[in-house]
């Protein structure tokens, strides 16, 4: 996926889950979810060992996620070996997310051919809060 069209896509998207978000500040994920966030993005938390993370409800999968909100992106920061099963919930889920983001160091060539065998932009080993950063505002 280009860079044009990563930020055309983060241009648009307005509500972005995060698998495997953590409550803790020092973590990345909260991190980054937090930038997210004060960006103006809906942060929707995926994690099913917590009922609240961000002040948000947290939910213990995707597709529950799916369930009560239109996700846009769908931001994994889970273990490589991980990401496939969070990828293929992501095919399935209705409606289907505008793109599937692995963050940096998570690494799925065939979860990145699923995906685009579903018709689904991918994008892993990249942080989500870089690129954002790299927009032309």
């Amino acid at each position: 996926m280009t860079g044009d069209a990563r930020q055309e896509i983060l241009r648009a998207a307005r509500t972005i889950a995060v698998v495997g978000l953590s409550p803790k500040p020092e973590r990345p994920s909260h991190q980054v979810a937090q930038y997210l966030r004060r960006a103006g993005y809906r942060i929707v938390p995926v994690n099913p060992g917590h009922a609240v993370i961000l002040g948000e409800p947290s939910y213990p999968s995707l597709t529950a996620a799916a369930r009560e909100h239109a996700i846009d992106i769908v931001d994994v920061f889970r273990r490589s070996e991980c990401a496939g099963a969070v990828v293929d919930e992501a095919i399935r889920v209705r409606p289907r997310p505008r793109l599937i983001w692995l963050q940096q160091g998570v690494v799925d060539d065939a979860a990145a051919e699923r995906a685009a065998a579903a018709g689904i932009p991918f994008v892993m080993d990249r942080c989500i809060m870089v690129d954002h950063q790299l927009l032309e505002v």
